[in-house]
């Protein structure tokens, strides 16, 4: 909620609360029936803020299970006692929620959502004819006002639930959601031991309370466990989904994009640290950051061990859980956690039985997290250890399949799918671009390998990789097509442009001398020599109509157009084929 609507609630209730309470107060004159009866009320108050300690939170709502016994209240005390004991039971409530800073607007929120709902249900009691005290007789006339307090109660409490979500959210929320549906099912639990508490204590007096009272507390400590367990089990199922799909993917981007995603959607979580161990130096270095609210951005985080919160997880090898600031603020100094930050969970992930990164995942509310929420984190942590490694083999065979295990540029098998591939591309779309290729193939290069010895060639191989490799970006792919000769696909280039950029290529080889470190001379020290290409191309829809075509001809074009014409030169192959 912002700082304005949350002054105008404050507002409000300033306003309204103590005017209502005071006019209550002195038109319904309480005193005649709490005469003699201070100790039962007083029961009745002790009674439901006991049972207000055991909530259930579904959503941001906390759910509690006084209904029954303010309905027992309100049929023998009246309203005005009935709203007294259920604010006291609210402010219970709030205090065993223990609301932060940001979260105090709801004290006067809840303070008055409750006191509407009391005066709606007790103005449609009264309308139907509904009369406080003893029950007369049980015939249907008595029940009807009874049975249409406890459906008002129920309905004007969500219906003002409902329109207090859409103020505080500022959108259109569902009305028919999991929290009405929770406390449907505890009111039709706790309304019938309402009723039966109101008749006992009819006939028993106080006795009745704490006879029926400890039955309810029962009955709040079951349901809230009950509730719990499902929770439980709820994130447990999502948790074996989550690993499911970390499985699923193959690229490590793509399973670090996925966990942090799930885990956002799974838990309450404002800011993400993903740190992977660096072999190197055994130091932690941050590979994934995510931030909720698109707030900070931070980047190149090394860590030590025993550094931060991180840093000690990996130090100790052991998770750590907080609720609160104050809790690890003092003990552990951490300039990457922000300075809203309040709840923490910090778990190792963990591969071989050795630590291998660190998941840490922060929120700005107190109490965010239960012990549960840690354990399914560091069965998380699991499945994502499992997944990145299984990504990073997957990448590893993948890259071995298609690099040139020499150069590291790619080879000619995947150099020749991916141009398959983008003209049949072309060809779905109907949309046919400018493709120019370049062959190159060293001159004389044998009377290296023979002068100088293989290992001399094989210098000479990896460094012109990484000339031609300095040349590619996301239009540009540089591959060796085998022995001495190498290929690069210039995408969206029209032939003018594949000429200038072939004419570039070859100056960087013929006027950047090669240095020779492994040859087989006598001298130890390396040894400068000059290498020279010759270049061919072709252009895609100018000289051919498939991606083989392509190939080939700017094959023909090396060969015919630059070989044969004295090495070290550019050749077209429309230039080719004139000859």
């Amino acid at each position: 909620m912002t700082k304005r609507k949350q002054w105008i609630v404050w507002l409000v209730w300033l306003l309204i609360w103590p005017t209502i309470i005071i006019y209550l107060f002195n038109v319904l004159d309480p005193s005649t029936s709490i005469d003699g009866k201070w100790f039962d009320v007083i029961s009745f108050a002790l009674l439901m803020c006991i049972v207000a300690i055991f909530p259930i939170i579904v959503g941001e709502t906390p759910i509690f299970f006084i209904h029954g016994i303010s309905f027992a209240v309100f049929l023998h005390f009246g309203l005005f006692v009935e709203i007294i004991l259920t604010e006291l039971a609210v402010i219970t409530l709030l205090i065993k929620l223990r609301l932060s800073k940001s979260q105090l607007y709801r004290i006067p929120v809840n303070l008055t959502l409750f006191l509407l709902t009391s005066i709606i249900g007790a103005a449609i009691f009264y309308l139907v004819g509904g009369e406080n005290g003893e029950l007369t007789s049980f015939s249907l006339e008595n029940f009807v006002p009874i049975i249409c307090y406890a459906l008002g109660i129920i309905i004007s409490n969500q219906v003002l639930l409902h329109l207090l979500q859409m103020f505080t959210t500022g959108t259109r929320e569902k009305f028919f959601s999991s929290s009405l549906l929770w406390d449907l099912m505890t009111s039709i639990i706790t309304l019938p031991v309402g009723f039966i508490l109101y008749l006992l204590y009819s006939d028993l007096g106080a006795i009745a309370i704490y006879f029926v009272g400890i039955p309810f507390i029962m009955i709040s400590g079951i349901i809230t466990s009950f509730y719990t367990t499902n929770q439980i089990n709820r994130y447990m199922q999502k948790t074996s989904n989550i690993g499911q799909k970390l499985t699923g993917h193959l690229n490590v981007k793509e399973v670090l994009d996925v966990f942090v995603t799930e885990i956002s959607d799974l838990l309450k979580v404002d800011y993400t640290y993903i740190y992977d161990v660096t072999n190197s130096n055994e130091m932690l270095s941050l590979i994934r950051y995510v931030d909720a609210s698109c707030e900070t951005k931070i980047s190149n985080i090394l860590l030590t061990k025993n550094e931060g919160i991180s840093g000690t997880v990996y130090g100790k090898e052991e998770g750590m859980f907080f609720t609160n600031r104050l809790s690890w603020y003092r003990k552990i100094k951490d300039q990457t956690i922000p300075q809203d930050a309040e709840s923490l969970m910090s778990v190792p992930i963990r591969r071989n039985d050795k630590v291998v990164g660190i998941i840490t995942i922060v929120s700005k509310r107190k109490r965010a997290y239960e012990k549960y929420h840690f354990m399914l984190l560091d069965i998380l942590s699991n499945y994502l250890a499992v997944a990145i490694e299984n990504a990073r083999h997957y990448e590893n065979t993948k890259k071995k399949s298609e690099r040139d295990p020499l150069t590291k540029l790619y080879n000619f098998r995947y150099f020749e799918g991916y141009l398959q591939g983008l003209f049949e591309d072309m060809k779905a779309k109907g949309v046919y671009e400018n493709h120019s290729l370049i062959l190159l193939d060293l001159d004389h290069f044998k009377q290296v390998n023979d002068l100088y010895g293989h290992e001399s060639g094989n210098e000479v191989l990896r460094e012109l990789a990484t000339r031609l490799n300095s040349l590619s970006n996301e239009n540009t792919i540089v591959a060796r097509y085998g022995g001495e000769e190498f290929v690069l696909l210039l995408k969206n280039r029209t032939k003018d442009e594949a000429i200038f950029e072939a004419e570039r290529i070859r100056k960087m080889i013929s006027d950047e001398p090669f240095f020779l470190q492994k040859h087989i001379m006598e001298s130890e020290n390396s040894i400068e020599i000059q290498i020279t290409a010759s270049i061919g191309l072709a252009t895609f829809p100018d000289d051919c109509d498939e991606s083989t075509e392509l190939i080939r001809h700017a094959d023909r074009a090396m060969y015919v157009g630059a070989k044969r014409k004295g090495r070290n030169r550019v050749a077209t192959y429309e230039k080719a084929i004139e000859v």
